[in-house]
């Protein structure tokens, strides 16, 4: 452990939310939610407006739809995310060079390697305050939740405590004294399945988890959790702030509140994660040859499966149907917490996609009856499709997002971040001069999302 507050971790607040609120003037302080719009969609994130009508991340789009009717469904815009996050991330390693990015709204920072003349509580603290104010002018008013502690964990758990837009410092020493009165789902890993096993034993809080021998914690939960839990609940963390290795594999993953049970939710999340995973390779200029699917169970045993293709790939509808495949053969029925999708056995060069995709309906379009992970996936070339939120371009009325589209017409509301809050107009779906703006990902059949879910987002994604 280390003797002073010198891990920062900050998190985006709301991101994709934001980022939408932030570049559509008509939605701002209104509630927006971001993720699958069709009957089976996901929601990926949701405004703080929207969370006061119980709105959260993972929830089913339809029951979002039945408790925030009025909010603004949009599918994402991947690059509008990436570009952000891109920002922010250079104004991190202007601070230091050991930024652990764990997606695209949240990172590590290490300060010990920073130029602060020393790491006390004062110190850390106006330094934190400034580099909030620099995340929010780099990106345009997003606002930033920070957390400083002695490890990576403590850091986690304080940047949680004042969301939206909050700065929590733990002071050195007093790591315990903050945990102990917090459930136990505070800490990475105790998701629901966890949780019920250690409230059957009368373990509600991390007071009650430190009280616990080593022993009988292997014996509730299994030695591997069991050691983890163990360390975490007497505030031991000795995990080093670890910046971007060479790339040996592309993945996605995301952990969910609730136990996943129904199949073709489980499908279309993997069809998602696809999705993402080809729009990585792409970016990077690489394709695989293996992919792997990753299950994590109710009961927190976590099984794997892959398969391997004579040449490398990096097509999202070639990924999404291994591993719609691989998902087939293992049994889910008593729940899923976690699903991942990953690409491996990486090349510089793509042979020509051996299956094809006239059968997969996930090259068909936007696909908004796929579960998004969080956005909805981009047309292909083959129909124009108009994807709420999308960005746009009329010839005559300038820039716009699509408001909203069906029955051969799709309707535009005229604006931009740099805008006020414009017009709507409707126009036929074949309409020459309606364009898709050039910021629009251009690639077909990938999903556009964000990085990879690890245990410390798991957490936050249950604030």
């Amino acid at each position: 452990m280390r003797a002073a507050a010198s891990v920062l971790h900050l998190d985006l607040d709301a991101f994709f939310a934001a980022v939408e609120q932030r570049d559509k003037p008509s939605l701002r302080g209104k509630p927006v939610v971001v993720g699958g719009v069709g009957g089976r969609g996901v929601v990926a994130t949701a405004s703080y407006e929207a969370r006061k009508y119980g709105v959260r991340s993972a929830m089913s789009t339809r029951e979002a739809r039945a408790r925030c009717p009025h909010a603004a469904f949009l599918s994402g815009r991947f690059h509008a995310y990436r570009a952000t996050s891109e920002a922010v991330m250079a104004v991190l390693r202007e601070a230091s060079p050991l930024v652990e990015p764990l997606s695209l709204d949240e990172a590590f920072v290490d300060l010990e390697r920073s130029d602060l003349p020393d790491h006390e509580v004062p110190t850390v603290t106006a330094y934190a305050q400034e580099l909030r104010a620099r995340v929010s002018e780099v990106t345009g008013g997003l606002t930033a939740s920070v957390g400083i502690g002695t490890s990576k964990f403590i850091a986690k758990v304080a940047s949680d405590l004042d969301k939206p837009d909050g700065l929590v410092v733990v002071p050195p020493g007093t790591e315990l004294d903050l945990l102990r009165p917090m459930h136990v789902t505070v800490i990475p890993g105790v998701g629901p399945a966890t949780a019920e096993r250690l409230r059957r034993a009368g373990i509600h809080t991390v007071a009650d988890l430190e009280s616990v021998s080593l022993e009988e914690l292997v014996r509730l939960v299994g030695r591997a959790h069991g050691h983890g839990l163990h360390e975490l609940a007497h505030a031991r963390d000795d995990r080093p702030v670890v910046p971007e290795r060479e790339t040996k594999s592309v993945s996605v993953e995301g952990t969910y509140d609730i136990d996943l049970t129904d199949r073709s939710l489980m499908a279309g999340l993997l069809t998602r994660q696809a999705g993402e995973v080809a729009t990585r390779l792409r970016k990077a200029g690489l394709s695989g040859r293996t992919v792997t699917i990753k299950v994590r169970l109710h009961d927190f045993t976590t099984l794997s499966r892959s398969t391997t293709l004579p040449s490398p790939t990096d097509t999202a509808t070639t990924i999404a149907r291994l591993a719609r495949g691989l998902l087939e053969g293992l049994d889910t029925s008593g729940g899923v917490r976690l699903l991942g999708v990953g690409v491996s056995g990486l090349a510089d060069w793509v042979q020509e996609d051996l299956f094809g995709d006239a059968d997969d309906p996930a090259s068909d379009g936007p696909a908004s009856d796929a579960v998004p992970e969080p956005a909805a996936l981009p047309p292909t070339a083959r129909q124009r499709t108009w994807a709420p939120g999308m960005d746009v371009v009329h010839d005559e009325l300038g820039a716009g997002w699509v408001w909203g589209s069906g029955r051969g017409v799709v309707t535009v509301r005229f604006e931009t971040r740099e805008t006020p809050a414009g017009p709507v107009r409707s126009f036929g779906v074949d309409d020459p001069q309606l364009h898709r703006a050039p910021t629009e990902e251009p690639a077909p059949q990938e999903s556009a999302t964000e990085g990879t879910t690890t245990p410390e987002r798991a957490a936050s994604e249950r604030t």
